[in-house]
């Protein structure tokens, strides 16, 4: 009997030690995972760090040097060579790269580029400031990690991009990490943690990635040095000259100008999906509409065509015709009463009145460095970084151009066309909009635009990606997280305005 009460005790006993370590929440996991490698205050201050040391890839045993590198606020150098084998990754505040001697070097783009950016984010500021970076934790349960338990806790970015860490439940520390790469899913493993200024670092890792296995053992872990900002600048690997910078930005306005023309022959469908972060940290599509997209006189007309994949019911669709009417009438007031055409691009994004915005103009704000050439698509394109240009007047500028002023990122032109086809921007500061009266556009917005040839004439947008978050007055915080796909692009022609006016909402 004595032995049967022994055997339940421990049993429950065991039981409750369970549930108090499964019952952990994620905040009190990554508390107890930073008391683990130093003061807060110690490693909320690293402001810079380097490590270097020696990289042995597992399969044959060769080594070469390996370096790593950090800069707050954003960044990131990763790079090491095998046997005349180099692989390197880079993120200089605007975009990030890739190198390495069998595909030379590219800048990353689409889910890749957003999975390399989560990660950046996630080195220069690790799990401590995850609500700077406007993360979201959540706690996946236990793991095994080299025959130990471990609390696995994901960091998941605005954008729904992961990053698991798993903590070993005796020590606390990180001893493993699954990270996004694309299609690729890359394991680091930390082990022989060492204090470095007060602050414990882990002086072995061995990666999983690109089919490899790799062991580095570090031999120097250094903070808070000034490092260059050149150190994350692109690799200079060409002689090759680079066009006239001033004439390809001259020949873009010059090209934007003829699509203005071109445009109001052409009609296209736009989706927009609207999706949410689920508790999970999945993002969850919550509704889609589709319009019907035209342009006329320089303004553009969508008429509603459908909701969450379904058409509009007859209703529904003869009322959503007669906004898209009421709109043209709108339009043909506007400009009976400024006596005057007002211009548009089939680029670019739209301002309060529908018009297009050129992208040659909104480089005004902008400063632009790092000019490449790379590939995009099987074509030739320069690449340019840009950034806010300290000589902009932004004060007297209007208010579209004032918001482009405070955006960092990178943009794709193609060499032969003379046209945009890609932008990647972030807002580097907080946008008030109307004086901050109205709501405020948070720093760190992101948008992504791109554009493809169309009927061998004509570039016109085929995706955007907007991820941002707005402080409305009275309403407080609304986020949006978007993705805009163009599609079904037609061409039409009409030679009297009123037919074509009709045309507009037959489309």
């Amino acid at each position: 009997m004595k032995r049967t009460s022994s055997t339940i005790i421990a049993f429950l006993t065991l039981l409750a030690l369970t549930a108090g370590i499964s019952a952990q929440s994620p905040k009190k996991i990554l508390a107890k995972a930073t008391k683990a490698l130093g003061k807060k205050s110690t490693i909320k201050a690293i402001n810079s760090w380097r490590k270097s040391g020696l990289i042995i890839r597992d399969s044959d045993g060769l080594s070469g040097n390996f370096l790593v590198q950090a800069t707050k606020p954003g960044l990131y150098n990763r790079q090491f060579d095998i046997a005349g084998f180099e692989n390197e990754v880079g993120f200089n505040g605007r975009s990030g790269w890739v190198r390495d001697s069998r595909s030379g070097l590219s800048t990353y783009t689409g889910k890749i580029g957003d999975d390399f950016r989560a990660e950046v984010d996630y080195r220069v500021w690790r799990w401590v400031d995850y609500k700077k970076l406007k993360a979201r934790i959540i706690g996946t349960g236990t793991a095994e990690v080299n025959g130990r338990p471990a609390s696995a806790i994901l960091m998941v970015s605005a954008k729904g991009v992961p990053v698991k860490m798993y903590f070993d439940q005796s020590t606390n520390l990180l001893v493993r990490e699954d990270i996004r790469s694309g299609e690729e899913l890359v394991q680091y493993e930390y082990s022989d943690y060492r204090p470095v200024n007060g602050v414990k670092e882990p002086f072995e890792m061995k990666m999983n990635m690109d089919g490899q296995k790799y062991t580095v053992r570090f031999d120097r872990v250094v903070h808070n040095l000034d490092i260059e900002q050149s150190e994350f600048d692109f690799p200079r690997l060409s002689n090759r000259p680079l066009p006239d910078i001033p004439k390809l930005l001259a020949d873009l306005q010059a090209n934007q100008d003829e699509i203005e023309r071109i445009l109001e022959d052409y009609s296209y469908k736009q989706q927009t999906i609207k999706r949410e972060l689920s508790s999970d940290g999945k993002l969850v599509v919550t509704e889609t509409e589709t319009v019907q997209l035209s342009f006329y006189e320089g303004y553009r007309i969508q008429r509603l065509i459908a909701k969450n994949g379904k058409p509009l019911s007859p209703q529904d669709q003869a009322d959503a015709d007669k906004d898209a009417q009421k709109r043209v009438r709108e339009i043909e007031k506007k400009l009976a009463k400024e006596n005057r055409t007002v211009d548009q691009t089939g680029s670019g994004t739209p301002d309060a009145d529908g018009r297009r915005i050129s992208i040659a103009e909104v480089l005004k704000a902008s400063k632009l460095t790092n000019p490449r050439r790379e590939r995009l698509k099987g074509r030739d394109v320069v690449v340019f970084d840009f950034e806010p240009n300290p000589e902009f007047d932004s004060k007297n500028a209007k208010s579209f151009l004032k918001f482009f002023g405070k955006t960092v990122g990178v943009m794709w032109i193609d060499e032969k066309d003379k046209q945009v086809a890609r932008i990647e921007a972030v807002l580097a500061d907080s946008y008030k909009i109307a004086g901050g009266l109205l709501a405020k556009l948070r720093k760190g917005a992101s948008f992504t635009l791109e554009q493809d040839r169309v009927n061998d004439e004509i570039w016109l947008p085929t995706k955007a990606d907007i991820n941002l978050s707005v402080r409305v007055l009275l309403f407080g915080g609304v986020k949006v997280n978007q993705i805009v796909r163009s599609f079904d692009y037609e061409k039409f022609r009409t030679e009297v305005r009123e037919a074509k006016v009709d045309e507009i909402i037959d489309q």
